[in-house]
């Protein structure tokens, strides 16, 4: 599978949320 960088942005952005919920 080929990401592009919407998709990468994107799943940073949410560990970004997920690191900062915890």
């Amino acid at each position: 599978m080929i990401l592009t960088i919407v998709e990468v942005i994107n799943f940073i952005i949410l560990i970004i949320c997920v690191l900062v919920g915890v």
